[in-house]
């Protein structure tokens, strides 16, 4: 039995290190085992490093929030939030809990007899029963704020490091002499932290703020990570540099699209979105197919021939471009709404850095806004009409940029 398993372990392994998949024709393993120049020639045992590194860099993100992100978030006003204190009343928590979370009128006018409380002071309680659970912004901030840091960092690094590469100008560079091109070492640390930071961004995911695009960014991930693994295996990783300079060239500026808009300085946001979104568009769309997918799809093809990684690698990137091409609709979208209406509408405005819930209550509250205008309750403390409270509340919620709220979530 033991020797069975051994046997079906061992035809896995071979499968899955199978030198006529990951290697072009007449290529081996062994050959690849020379010392080469600096680190040698990528191997795939060097991955192991990533994990240990990936907790280090969670670890780093952790201090970096504490000690530098919520000093700068408290010093441009962005108050730690605090939750007020909710009336306990057993009957409307088992509404909330199993019928509702946004009552109707008519829904709203039997609790008020049941409880013999006013509607206003009901809606109240919804509200803040709701707001419960819900990120406050210094958290948000604090977040954007990481990314923001480390994206920038890399752009840096990346692009100082790529200005002295050949292939950087010359992108047939890439595959002259492939698969034998020895790691340097800046390559290899290039490669290694951006790995390690995507791994950290993966397990992170599930316990940062939760977003409206959270599926899309989790299909990004795995494909990221896919992307950075497999061509750091079978050793395009000339060519992988080349696509995470470009991605990160747009996504710091998102980030601090965000923390503009965080910090409620709306020009500063408007401009920063207007500059992410050139960015984003260029690259996404003219740069990444026209310099990066040629180069994979077709001088690649031309100068080593295709093989099954290559397909896989070449599908990979395929993905991601039909990422690009539904976030720049998105983008594009609202940058056409906003230009037409002057501004976004309430029901269209998405904040994205806020729970799936937010733009759920953003449409109850207006549809509850025409027909109970004597029975609103203000966001403070319960003394105006719903229609000023949900006018109000469009003004406190979310100042900032229209443009940057009904933006997605961006983290390629």
């Amino acid at each position: 039995m033991a020797t069975a398993a051994a046997g079906a372990l061992g035809l896995l392994w071979g499968w899955l290190w199978s030198e006529r998949f990951w290697l072009p024709q007449n290529v081996s393993w062994a050959d690849l085992e020379g010392p080469g120049d600096g680190y040698g020639y990528p191997r795939a045992r060097h991955m192991l490093s990533v994990f240990p590194l990936a907790a280090g860099v969670f670890s780093v993100r952790l201090l970096f929030e504490r000690f530098i992100a919520k000093p700068c978030a408290l010093r441009v006003g962005i108050e730690d939030g605090v939750l007020c204190q909710l009336e306990s009343n057993d009957t409307l928590e088992k509404v909330f809990l199993c019928i509702t979370k946004y009552p109707d009128e008519k829904r709203l006018e039997g609790l008020s007899k049941q409880l013999d409380w006013d509607v206003r002071r009901i809606q109240c309680w919804f509200r803040h029963r709701r707001s419960q659970g819900k990120p406050p912004t210094l958290t948000k901030f604090c977040e954007s704020m990481w990314r923001f840091t480390f994206y920038l960092c890399v752009f840096c690094y990346g692009i100082r490091f790529l200005w002295l590469s050949p292939w950087f100008w010359d992108t047939r560079q890439c595959w002259q002499n492939y698969p034998y091109q020895p790691l340097s070492r800046e390559l290899y640390h290039y490669y290694i932290m951006e790995l390690a930071f995507y791994w950290s961004l993966m397990f992170s995911q599930f316990t940062d703020v939760k977003r409206k695009d959270f599926l899309i960014m989790f299909v990004h991930h795995l494909a990221t990570i896919a992307l950075i693994t497999f061509s750091y295996i079978n050793n395009m990783v000339r060519v992988g540099t080349l696509v995470m300079c470009l991605h990160d060239a747009s996504d710091f500026l998102l980030e601090a699209a965000k923390l503009a808009n965080y910090a409620k300085y709306q020009r500063l946001c408007d401009t920063l979105f207007v500059a992410f979104s050139a960015v984003f568009m260029v690259t996404r769309l003219g740069v990444y197919p026209l310099w990066i997918l040629n180069t994979t799809l077709f001088e690649s093809w031309e100068m080593i021939g295709p093989y099954p990684s290559w397909w896989l690698f070449n599908g990979l990137l395929l993905i991601l471009q039909v990422l690009h091409v539904i976030w720049s609709y998105l983008i594009a979208r609202v940058a056409f709404k906003a230009l037409i209406r002057g501004k976004v509408s309430k029901d269209d405005r998405s904040d994205v850095e806020s729970s799936s819930e937010d733009e759920e209550e953003s449409t109850h509250t207006h549809s509850l806004s025409g027909s109970s205008s004597s029975n609103g309750a203000n966001c403070v403390n319960g003394h105006m009409g719903s229609s000023h409270w949900a006018e109000e509340r469009g003004t406190c919620k979310a100042k900032g940029s229209p443009l940057f709220r009904a933006s997605p979530h961006l983290q390629s």
